[in-house]
């Protein structure tokens, strides 16, 4: 079949335009990809061939208020490694534990690890000593994903003794990774789990660099250094704290091996919170890294719970250190004042219906004033003083001051002290006919349906210590404090009642052999019932010193110390040291 030359040459020219649009096309497709894609081919080509290996930044330096460090950073060593499934990071480790100490429970740690962020190295150790380092360095060809390097460690220097504010750090888990308050975190960094470390974790978490390391297509590392240029990690600015170190580790020598409870130490004015304390405690630096095992059920299987926060978790019925608030209710509302007498002398006790109630000395303390029975802790005084007020007020009263609040004070998980919002709380608990006001006896003098914590008992004596305004705890500098008027005493009142609580630190008072020579302490003990076993009683003491012009406020509180007068002594030891004056002695206790 032959064809029209004119249709020959037709045909020519539409093949040439043919091939011609389609070389303009492949031009345009190379021009795309070599030129106006580069950067976005060759990021590609490198994510296929570099593994981000992450470089932990410094976490922010503590300090105490006079530029002593809490918590730092120190050299450590951090083993990981880069696998391309889990199937075969899971024989790696096998086989590695042939050469260093791997129990199968760490295996099976990785491999979840691994599974949360496949593309990111699985850490296997993050705390490795020097030694174990040194074997895997001379095995470093028989593991050629292994990843090994420096990263800072977290250190606190003074270890247990800061351990009830401080806190400690551990690796972030499923449920974090998952919860909108640690958004743009990944799978393996640390973060605060306690104490400050978790209250200011955004302030102390710095910002994570990179490392670049070359791999084959087997995920196997063949250039650790010079893959490409590492973003380095930023450090975390460093956080300044009221604690006075020397004050608390004095604290915490107080409470020794033996005793059990909790104690604050704060500045009335500002807040500041210049030591805390509860014991037993534990060693935060067990816990970077990874806790052992056998620590971790050991601070867990301890009756004496030394991971429970006795001064803003525990709630323990406030005994007599509760009768100020009482009597102060009473004296700002008019219901009595300072040298007013109840009809019935104290003889030892007080009978109410069918029920003798029992004063702390079986012997009496006759016809008092209100001053007296603050001083001497007459509990005949203020059961009356209690019926005088009545279950409504009496409650409306512990509303007012704050007993049904939490303090706010700058750390994580603090309990809300236990109180009765009405009168109402009675009727749904025991029912209409359940219950009479025989209840008000025990609540007048902090026993009954009220429990509250150390740090609010602190609280509410920072209002006694100034001028009826209670302020917020702080661990960390503010500028400003933060306080909340409680009560409205006359100048004459309140001098009143400050003068009563010195008379508990003096000769005749409750807590006379607390006494410091050249220190006028107010404050106030008492003895509460222990729930769990009423043959042994919770000591108590709220206080501050010097009684003209409060400086420091110190609650103290000793499960299973028995008499207030205990937890006095540790008390004013604690504003003696603060305050630099002579303090009592502490004779030997075994808690």
């Amino acid at each position: 079949m032959s064809f029209h030359p004119n249709e020959v040459a037709r045909r020519a020219r539409v093949a040439t335009g043919g091939l011609v649009v389609a070389f303009v096309l492949l031009l345009g497709a190379f021009f795309r990809t070599q030129v106006l894609q580069n950067s976005q081919y060759v990021l590609q080509s490198e994510t296929n061939r570099l593994r981000e290996v992450p470089l932990p930044a410094p976490r922010g330096i503590i300090y105490d208020r006079n530029g002593k460090v809490i918590a730092e950073n120190v050299p450590g060593y951090s083993v990981s490694v880069l696998a391309p499934t889990a199937d075969s990071l899971r024989a790696m480790l096998h086989r590695l534990s042939e050469t260093i100490p791997l129990s199968p429970d760490q295996i099976e740690v990785a491999v979840r690890r691994y599974r949360r962020a496949p593309n990111r190295p699985t850490a296997i150790l993050g705390d490795a000593s020097f030694d174990i380092v040194s074997v895997l360095e001379e095995h470093r060809v028989e593991f050629p994903g292994l990843v090994i390097q420096s990263a800072p460690k977290r250190h606190y220097p003074d270890g247990a003794a800061v351990a009830a504010f401080v806190g400690y750090t551990g690796e972030i888990t499923e449920g974090e990774l998952a919860s909108r308050s640690y958004r743009g975190y990944k799978a393996g960094q640390q973060v605060g789990k306690g104490g400050l470390e978790r209250e200011y974790e955004d302030k102390l978490r710095g910002k994570e660099g990179i490392r670049f390391v070359e791999v084959d297509a087997r995920g196997r590392v063949v250039r650790e250094a010079g893959a490409r240029e590492d973003l380095l990690p930023e450090g975390a600015p460093p956080l300044y704290t009221n604690i006075d170190l020397d004050l608390q580790r004095y604290m915490v020598s107080l409470f020794g091996d033996s005793l059990q409870g909790g104690a604050i130490a704060l500045d009335p004015v500002t807040g500041e919170v210049l030591a805390l304390h509860s014991a037993p405690t534990f060693d935060p630096n067990r816990f970077i890294g990874g806790i052992p095992a056998d620590y971790w059920r050991e601070l867990n299987t301890d009756p004496r719970r030394p991971l429970y926060n006795k001064v803003i978790q525990g709630r323990y019925p406030p005994g007599s250190t509760w009768k100020l608030a009482t009597a102060t209710w009473a004296i700002e509302n008019g219901i009595v004042t300072l040298d007013d007498v109840m009809p019935t002398p104290c003889t030892g006790g007080y009978q109410f219906g069918n029920r003798y109630f029992h004063d702390w000395d079986p012997h009496g303390h006759g016809s008092i004033t209100l001053a007296k029975a603050i001083e001497v802790s007459c509990e005949v005084y203020f059961y009356q003083l209690g019926l005088k007020i009545g279950i409504t007020r009496l409650v409306a009263g512990g509303v007012a001051l704050g007993f049904r609040e939490r303090t706010g004070i700058d750390l994580p998980n603090e309990s809300t002290p236990l109180f009765p919002y009405s009168e109402d709380y009675y009727n749904k608990r025991f029912g209409p006919h359940g219950w009479n006001t025989s209840v008000v006896l025990n609540l007048a003098t902090g026993q009954g349906e009220n429990s509250q914590t150390v740090a609010s008992m602190a609280r509410f004596y920072t209002a006694l210590a100034t001028d009826g305004e209670a302020v917020r705890p702080s661990i960390v500098r503010r500028t400003q404090p933060q306080r909340t008027r409680l009560f409205q005493l006359t100048d004459a009142q309140m001098s009143g009642l400050r003068r009563a609580l010195t008379g508990v630190v003096s000769a005749g008072g409750t807590a006379a052999a607390s006494h410091v020579e050249g220190l006028v302490i107010a404050g106030k003990t008492g003895t509460a019932q222990n729930t769990e076993d009423q043959t042994k009683n919770h000591a108590w003491f709220v206080g501050f010193a010097p009684a003209d012009h409060p400086r420091i406020v110190v609650a103290v509180l000793l499960e299973l110390g028995g008499h207030g007068g205990h937890a006095a002594r540790l008390a004013s030891a604690i504003m003696a040291r603060y305050l630099k004056a002579t303090p009592v002695s502490i004779p030997p206790t075994t808690g």
